[in-house]
């Protein structure tokens, strides 16, 4: 179909049309987009291609003039990325709602108002936000306890915080993040969940909940240093290993020391990272100048320092650290950064895993993010 024919049809059949015109026009924007990423065009071979192309995969976009089928290109070395679906997505509609709710609830900042006429939101009503939010909840339900199919070799888990609005008050609140690479070697977000602070118990209840929709197999879990974690570890996680993250191992004792040795001890814990013979070199070098509460950081997390090196050297590279999921926290940050504070705690889990499901599908249809054949 022309452009002539689709104008024509649009005049006589608005609302199909319109879908039409809409899956006519996006379509051509990710495959430039495609032709960017990839230095050639489909079939095209010259010095300037960086990547290789896969084909299509059917993608379905909701928008207010219903469900559009759009076909988005696919890459082999890396994840095909573009402005459609973040414009277009379920994200959207959770910003929005989240937006709404506190302008319902008498948050109505000049701020807020300013923001709901930036995003073109009309018709601000108690059964508007009802409708969407029964949606996402339906969503949000849905991802969240979705069976774990397959093996999780390691499961990673991080935390970040958020402001939440508490009738009069806010107060700040962790979302953790699970992810495990699985045994196929790509990277799957497995659950999300909100606490008021980080015990022992809590995570017990997200590790045990993760159990009972399917996980198994892990013989590694990587995180931070916070109290309790390893506890929670051993109780739902009899045989397997943790490792203390690095960049948090290194943050953690750089807090101990004076701004002028910082830069020096980061350098030599690295070495001692990759050569655990250079560990009590380091502790020397930290006793010489009388850091005492810098030792004591680093024999709190020893046990879990070299973990990793258990496993293929390409995988200790990758799971020595939380890197993807700090990642995928700035993420989080980043797009939800105009509300503020949110309204409640739903309507932080409704943003957030929105969010998720969007990177996860990347994930999972992208690149492997390990060599299981290692």
């Amino acid at each position: 179909m022309n452009l002539y024919d689709l104008l024509e049809d649009y005049f006589v059949d608005g609302e199909d049309s319109v879908r039409t015109l809409i899956t006519w026009f996006l379509n051509p924007v990710m495959e430039f987009e495609a032709l960017q990423q990839s230095g050639a065009d489909t079939y095209e071979r010259n010095d300037s291609r960086n990547v290789q192309r896969n084909g299509y995969r059917k993608r379905s976009l909701t928008t207010r003039h219903r469900t559009l089928e759009l076909l988005k290109p696919q890459l082999r070395e890396i994840p095909f990325q573009t402005q459609v679906f973040e414009r277009y997505s379920r994200t959207e509609k959770a910003l929005a709602n989240a937006i709404m709710e506190s302008y319902l609830q008498g948050v109505s900042t000049r701020k807020i108002k300013h923001i709901i006429s930036q995003l073109g939101i009309e018709n601000v009503s108690a059964s508007r936000v009802s409708r969407i939010t029964q949606e996402l909840d339906e969503k949000v339900r849905e991802f969240i306890s979705k069976p774990i199919e397959q093996g999780i070799k390691y499961l990673l888990v991080d935390a970040t915080y958020f402001n939440i609005r508490d009738s009069a008050r806010y107060t700040n609140k962790a979302l953790f993040v699970v992810a495990g690479v699985r045994k196929d070697g790509y990277m799957e977000i497995l659950g999300a969940r909100i606490a008021d602070g980080e015990d022992a118990m809590f995570r017990e209840d997200l590790f045990t909940d993760l159990k009972k929709r399917g996980l198994r197999g892990v013989e590694m879990i990587i995180s931070d240093g916070h109290k309790g974690l390893q506890r929670a570890v051993t109780t739902s996680f009899p045989g397997s290993s943790w490792q203390m993250c690095h960049v948090h191992l290194i943050r953690a004792v750089l807090k101990t020391i004076p701004k002028k040795h910082q830069k020096e001890v980061a350098e030599k814990i690295k070495e001692a990272m990759e050569d655990p013979l250079q560990l009590s070199k380091v502790v020397e070098y930290l006793g010489e100048r009388k850091l005492n509460k810098a030792i004591e950081t680093l024999a709190r997390f020893h046990f879990g320092t070299h973990n990793c090196q258990a496993f293929p050297k390409e995988h200790c590279r990758k799971i020595r650290t939380t890197n993807i999921l700090e990642c995928v926290n700035r993420e989080l940050k980043r797009r939800s950064k105009v509300i503020g504070a949110f309204p409640n705690e739903e309507a932080l889990l409704r943003l957030s895993v929105s969010i998720l499901i969007d990177i996860n599908e990347e994930w999972i249809t992208g690149n492997r993010y390990l060599n299981m054949e290692d």
